[in-house]
C-alpha cells in the first residue's frame, strides 16, 4: 500500500490550496483517511481526518477553514485549505487506515504518504 499526496507550494496569506492524498495497492478497504502536519520545531499534529462512515474531526485552528472529503471510488482523499494563515506553513502528511489483501487473508495497518510542504508568505 502506498500513498501519494500532492498540492502544496507556497501560497499567499488568505489563499487556497488543495491537498490530495491517493491510496494504491491491494486494497479492501479504507477506514480512516487524515491529514497531519509539522511545523518546524514543533510536533505533529492532527489538521483533520474522516471515517468511511463520515465522521469528520479538525484541529482546533483549522476548524471553519478546512474541510476534508474523499472520493472511495478513487481511492482519494482530500485537504481543501482556505483562509491561510503564515501559521497553517508546515510539512503537511497524510495518512490512511487501510486493510489490504495478504496472500490468504486481510491486514489492517496504518500507512502515511511522504510530506508536502506548504508556505504560506507574502
Amino acid at each position: 500500500v502506498q500513498l501519494q499526496a500532492s498540492g502544496g507550494g507556497l501560497v499567499q496569506p488568505g489563499g487556497s490550496l488543495r491537498l490530495s492524498c491517493a491510496v494504491s495497492g491491494s486494497i479492501f478497504s479504507i477506514d480512516v483517511m487524515g491529514w497531519y502536519r509539522q511545523a518546524s520545531g514543533k510536533e505533529r499534529e492532527l489538521v483533520a481526518k474522516s471515517t468511511r462512515g463520515g465522521r469528520t474531526e479538525f484541529g482546533d485552528s483549522v476548524k471553519g477553514r478546512f474541510t476534508i472529503s474523499r472520493d472511495n471510488t478513487k481511492n482519494t482523499f482530500y485537504l481543501q485549505m482556505n483562509s491561510l494563515k503564515p501559521e497553517d506553513t508546515a510539512v503537511y502528511q497524510c495518512s490512511a487506515d487501510v486493510t489490504s489483501y495478504d496472500t490468504t487473508r486481510l491486514l489492517t495497518d496504518r500507512y502515511w504518504g511522504q510530506g508536502t510542504l506548504v508556505t504560506v508568505s507574502s
